[in-house]
This record gives structure tokens, C-alpha cells and sequence, in this order.
């Protein structure tokens, strides 16, 4: 199969919507009496359709003759402490409303079991595209350059809004946020271990006691990557950043190091079936290489340049391991929100290795 093919084949598999799975209905009618008393303007009837992206939170499409909204959910069933915070994602959309980073308008957040069995919220539909193959295969050299820059400025001006000013001063601990959460992913990951990974046991181990001096503080996405991200339908222009439930007060490298992973991963990556830029011939994409993209976000935040790479590079691939065998949980347990969670468990020890080889090029033995 080509590339274009297999590209098109991931754009199909997590795009879009479809039936509501068994294991992620609710009553459609209390829904709609909810939304009625709660979201100005809101009008019936209504279709419920769910998304086939995302690993987390379950997510709907809400049709009305009016207007498409979209439903986020905490999944039903046992889950792990503090994951799945869609009330945390609701407050931070809220508070960005009147930034320059671009976010889905935030409506109603709904904290009563009774009315879906879950935590939800609920925010508009915004309309675009949601790209899942970094190759870019469909567009052309100077709109992957675009979208790229695109996707730098977002990053850096989310990084340089005051996060105090808008409303978020308590929203994670400011310092020490290495630490935090590299405790907060060890425990993750001993809750939902499946198996023995040594490389795995050797990074939380090494990890703690080498995390760099330099601290600072920003608002921090946590996932942020193309396809966490909506697109104009025609200009290369973000228009909402999506999925914000990893989203905290935390060290602005360690989330940008976090996107740039896509330069860094082995084989066709991780991230929901998207590719990797790691073997591609990026000047003849048009999409810039590794250090002209750190130079751009460097640019853009009154940066000299990023130290201790291989250090955040350890620290990411660990985060993220601990992020997917969090799934590889969630489907032993039977609470897994799509239907390639298998398959996104199955990248554990991969990324696992990877990161132990970042660990090692950063002195560990």
C-alpha cells in the first residue's frame, strides 16, 4: 500500500463520526431537557452521533436544525484518580475565550451524574479540518510550510499568555512541575501495568534526580499536535485547539518539547495512527526541520535556544508510554473510548526503549 494510501486510510479511520457505541450510550431525551434550560438558544430536535478519534474522554457530535455542538464526557466505568478531567478542560477553554489562542466557544458544563452518567460539557462545533498524518500528503509544499508556522505561533502564544490575568492562577502548582509529573506518571502507569517493561522501571528511576535547573511557568496543553487541532477548510490557519485535558500550570519546554516529538518518533509514531517525520525528506514536504522549528517557537518567546533536550526527550517518552498504557488499562478494564486502543497500547514499550535511549545519551547507565 503507498503512502498516500495508508494516509488516507488513518484520515478515514479517525475522522468523522459514527453510531453511538453500545458501551457509550445515555438518555438521549434527558440530554436534550439539560441543554434546553442550560444553553441559550438551544433548539430540537436532536441526533447524538460520537467521534471516532480520541482515546479518553468520549466525545459526541450534537446535531440541531440550528447549530452543531460538540459533548465531551468522563467515560463510564472505573477509571484512574484525576484522570479524564473534563471540568478542568471546560475552565481552561472558558478562560482562554478573549486570548489570541484560538478555542471552541465554551457553553454549558454539567456536573450531575444523574442527567448522562458522567461529568460532561458541552462547547460549539467548530467547523474545519482535523488532519491526522503530519506528512501533510494532500497539501501542497507551501501550505505544509503555512500550517506548520501555524501551529508554531499557537504554541508559543498560548506559552506567553498570562496566566494570572486570565483567571488561572490556581489552575497547577507553579515549579517544580518535572517532578510532579513524573511522580504523577509513574503512579499512572503502576496502576494500569500490564507488564514487566524494563526500560520503563529504569526511567522513573532515573528521571526524578535529573531534571534541569531552568524553571518557568506558563499554561501548558499537554497534548498538543495536529491533530488536536482544527484547521480553516480551505486556508492553513488553526482555527480551536482541541483536547485540553492534560492541560495544567506547567513548564513551557516540557510541552513543547512534547510537539516536537513527531521529529523524534520511531516508526508510523503513536499519536492516533499519525505518521512521524523522522526518516522524511522534510525540505522536499516543505515542512521544516527539527532546528528551524525550535528556532521559530525560540523566536516567538524570546528564547536562546532549548538546553537538556535529550533529558525532555527521556521525559516525554516516558509521559507518553505512561498516557498509553494508561489505555492499555482502560481495555483490560473494558473502559477504553476507541476502538484502536489496542492498538495504541501496543506502542508502550516502544516508547518505553526510545525514551531510555534519550535517558542514556543524558548520562544515564
Amino acid at each position: 500500500m503507498s503512502e498516500a494510501a495508508q494516509s488516507d486510510d488513518r484520515q478515514e479511520m479517525f475522522s468523522g463520526t459514527k453510531e453511538v457505541g453500545d458501551n457509550h450510550r445515555f438518555d438521549e431525551a434527558k440530554l436534550f431537557d439539560y441543554l434546553s434550560d442550560t444553553v441559550e438558544g438551544f433548539e430540537g430536535p436532536l441526533e447524538v452521533r460520537e467521534f471516532k478519534g480520541g482515546q479518553s474522554n468520549p466525545t459526541y457530535q450534537l446535531v440541531t436544525p440550528k447549530q452543531k455542538y460538540v459533548l465531551r464526557r468522563k467515560p463510564p466505568g472505573k477509571l484512574l484518580p484525576s484522570a479524564h478531567a473534563v471540568d478542568r478542560e471546560f475552565r481552561v477553554i472558558s478562560a482562554l475565550a478573549d486570548t489570541n489562542v484560538p478555542v471552541p466557544r465554551a457553553y454549558t458544563l454539567c456536573e450531575d451524574e444523574s442527567v448522562i452518567g458522567t461529568m460532561f460539557y458541552v462547547m460549539e462545533m467548530v467547523d474545519g479540518r482535523i488532519l491526522w498524518d503530519p506528512l501533510l500528503p494532500q497539501e501542497t509544499k507551501e501550505n505544509r510550510g503555512k500550517i506548520y508556522d501555524a501551529m508554531n505561533d499557537t504554541i508559543a502564544k498560548l506559552h506567553m499568555v498570562d496566566h494570572e490575568k486570565v483567571g488561572l492562577g490556581d489552575f497547577g502548582k507553579p515549579g517544580n512541575y518535572f517532578a510532579r509529573q513524573i511522580s504523577r506518571w509513574s503512579k499512572q502507569y503502576r496502576a494500569s501495568e500490564t507488564e514487566t517493561i524494563e526500560e520503563m522501571d529504569k526511567l522513573m528511576e532515573w528521571l526524578p534526580d535529573n531534571i534541569p535547573d531552568e524553571d518557568s511557568t506558563s499554561i501548558v496543553h499537554g497534548d498538543y499536535r495536529l491533530d488536536n487541532m482544527v484547521l480553516h477548510p480551505t486556508e492553513p490557519r488553526v482555527l480551536a485547539v482541541l483536547d485540553w485535558e492534560l492541560s495544567t500550570l506547567g513548564h513551557p519546554l516540557g510541552d513543547f518539547t512534547y510537539h516536537t516529538m513527531q521529529w523524534r518518533m520511531p516508526g508510523q509514531g503513536t499519536g492516533g495512527g499519525t505518521g512521524s517525520l523522522r526518516h522524511a525528506d522534510l525540505a522536499s514536504l516543505g515542512i521544516p526541520s527539527f532546528d528551524d522549528y525550535v528556532k521559530m517557537y525560540c523566536d516567538r518567546t524570546g528564547r536562546d535556544g532549548i538546553d537538556n533536550l535529550d533529558f525532555y526527550y527521556a521525559y516525554n517518552f516516558m509521559r507518553l508510554a505512561g498516557i498509553l498504557q494508561g489505555i492499555a488499562g482502560r481495555v483490560r478494564d473494558g473502559t477504553a473510548a476507541s476502538d484502536h486502543a489496542k492498538t495504541m497500547a501496543a506502542n508502550v514499550r516502544p516508547l518505553a526503549e526510545e525514551g531510555w535511549l534519550y535517558a542514556q545519551k543524558a548520562g544515564a547507565v
